[in-house]
Parts: C-alpha cells; structure tokens; sequence
C-alpha cells in the first residue's frame, strides 16, 4: 500500500510546499520543529484543509483541491496516534481498545483483539483505568485501539515526545514490531535522530516546510548534506548480525564482514540489528591508529566533506560495514589534508553507543 501526498500550505510567513510517497513500512517525516511535519500529518488525516494539493491512499483520492474532493476524516479509514495517549477516562483499558471497534464496517481484516493485547503486552491491564497506567502503558493501549480500528494507515505524531527516556525505552520496541509483524503502513512524526534510526523504513527529511530528501532510512541518515536536526545529531547508521557474547561485558557484531564491539546487548546471537553512529563520537585518522583503547576501527575513503556555518565540518567516510559520518573541526580536517578520495580511518569507541541507538 503506498501513500502519495502533494501539498501547499501557508502559515504567516512559513510556507509548506512537499511532496512523497510513502511505502509499506514506517516512513519518518524528519525534521526540527516547524519544519512543516504536524501540517502534513493532520492534512493527511482530514484536520486539516490544505490551500491545495493531492492525497492519495492506495490510488484513492482522499484529497484533491484542484477537483474539489476532501473526504472527512471518519471516512479515510486512517488510525491516529497522538503525542498523549488521549484514553477515555471514564473507561476501562479493554473499553478503550474495543471503541474503535465502532468503525470497522467495510475496512480490511486486520489484527484481532488478542493478538493486539499479546502484540503490546497490555494483557493485564484490562480491567484498570487510564488514571492508573503510566505513560508508557497509555500509548500501548493507544496504540492498540488504532489498531482495532483496523486502518488502512497509522499516522503517529511524535508519539514518544511527551515520554522520559526509561518509557521511550520501553515504547520503541512495541513500534518495532508493528513495522515488522503488521502489515499496516505507518506515517510517522519525530524530530529525534536515533528514533528514525531505529524505527524508520522510509525517512523524509523536512526542512523550512521542503523535501530535503526521501528514500531508505540508511542512505538519507549517511548524507551529510541532509542533516534535519541539525549536525550536532548527525549520525549514521549501520547494519550488522550479532555473532557472539563475550563474557566481559561485550557483544561482537559482524558488519558486512567487519568486526565491531559494542556494550552487551539484549539481542540472541545471528539477530539482525542496527546500530546508530553519532557523527560526534568518531574520530578520524589518515594512518592506521596504533595503541589506543577503542576496539572499532574502519578503515575507508572520504566521500564528501560538508563545512558547517561555525568552527565544524562533516565528513562521510565510505567504509565495508557502510558509510560512517564524523564531526571533527575545520581545523583538523586542514591538518589531516581531509578531501574526497582520500582515504582514511574511523575510530569509534565501544561504549559511545547508547542502548537506544541499537535496534
């Protein structure tokens, strides 16, 4: 199933002009704040009447200025995920997960009641009120009534943003499977890299309300030249299988046939992860590094330089695990001689890799 949008939309001076398709999966709109992600969102869903534009579902039109079609939103057939779980309070979690339930008449077979409360985890829970849940546990039950309500797509705004780090922890694998064991395209909202890392198919990076670039998750996340949230959180991402555990606390991954060490990981050994890279946490070398601490070592050959507006440049480095990007100075790009072609190190230390960015 794949949705296409095209939109025009003015906000003051703010002018939102993007287009995209979105395939099966999870496709990010990625971007800071304002950059235009909401107004998509809610345009899609129907809460929003753009100045013009085209949405289609699967070939359905569900909006088309030019010929004067908008459908409402109860009849796009769409399951809405907000920043807050937005229960009933009045009713029980199995209440809650049940309502949508009102509006499936004609939509798709999708996942049933028990395998949505088995899919979350949500199975005591039944008989509590919203009151009594914790953050966490709200956006699993809201996430399980868009479910019930058997949508054709799942938009999802930011649905992690009002969560402290320990309940995104928890939220983010439950989105992990939905991309992989429900056949139900999500759109979803997010301004932070290592989310879009972990969960994002397809990425489409927004900046000041314009397509900066669409396609998979790994090759938008290793440009350089696209950086949505700004190049403090530029980071790339790699891909690799889980080989071994080692008693010291490590585990050793297998990335396109090169060695890397990371903390120990909650993963089975031949698991297929990836890992995020924060362009911050590598440090370059024109000469093989000798006697240093850190265990992951790429050798590779720069691809682009990007200087930044202030003291910063970042530098992509093509490497056999994948592409790797690093924030080093101006100042130290001069003095290593750093240009495309050149080819070069990358040093990464174990223990720079946060749990959050393994997914």
């Amino acid at each position: 199933m794949t949705l296409s949008v095209h939109l025009q939309h003015g906000f003051g001076a703010f002018a939102l002009d993007a287009g995209f398709e979105a395939p099966q999966g999870i496709t990010v709109l990625f971007g800071r704040s304002g950059s235009g992600k909401t107004t998509i969102v809610n345009a899609v869903a129907g809460l929003l009447q753009p100045d013009a534009g085209q949405i289609s579902l699967n070939g359905e039109v569900l909006l088309d200025t030019a010929s004067g079609v908008s459908l409402p939103p109860h009849k796009r057939g769409l399951g809405y995920i907000f920043q807050e779980g937005r229960l009933f309070p009045h009713l029980t979690v199995r209440q809650n997960l049940t309502y949508g339930q009102v509006f499936t008449r004609g939509r798709p077979p999708g996942p049933n009641f028990d395998q949505v409360v088995d899919l979350l985890g949500i199975g005591a829970l039944q008989d509590r009120r919203p009151g009594a849940l914790s953050g966490g546990e709200k956006q699993r039950v809201a996430i399980g009534r868009a479910l019930l309500a058997r949508p054709r797509l799942i938009l999802a705004d930011e649905p992690l943003a009002a969560l402290d780090e320990a309940r995104k922890a928890e939220i983010l694998p439950y989105f992990e499977r939905l991309r992989d064991e429900v056949a139900i395209p999500i759109l979803y909202v997010s301004h932070a890299a290592a989310e879009v890392a972990r969960l994002a198919t397809t990425v489409v990076a927004l900046q000041d309300g314009r397509v900066a670039r669409q396609g998979p998750a790994i090759e938008v996340l290793s440009d350089p030249m696209v950086t949505p949230a700004g190049v403090r959180a530029a980071g790339a991402v790699l891909e690799a299988r889980v080989v071994a555990h080692h008693p010291d606390g490590l585990s050793e991954l297998d990335a396109q046939g090169q060695r890397l060490f990371l903390p120990q990981l909650d993963r089975p050994v031949g698991a297929q992860i990836r890992v995020r890279i924060a362009a911050q946490d590598v440090i370059l070398s024109r000469t093989a590094p000798e006697g240093l601490s850190a265990l992951n070592i790429l050798s590779g050959e720069i691809d682009q330089i990007r200087p930044g507006d202030g003291p910063g440049t970042l530098v992509s480095l093509r490497t056999p695990a994948g592409t790797v990007l690093a924030r080093v100075t101006q100042r130290s790009a001069a003095a290593l001689d750093l240009a495309p072609g050149r080819s070069c190190f990358a040093v990464l230390k174990s223990v720079a890799v946060a749990p959050q960015d393994v997914g």
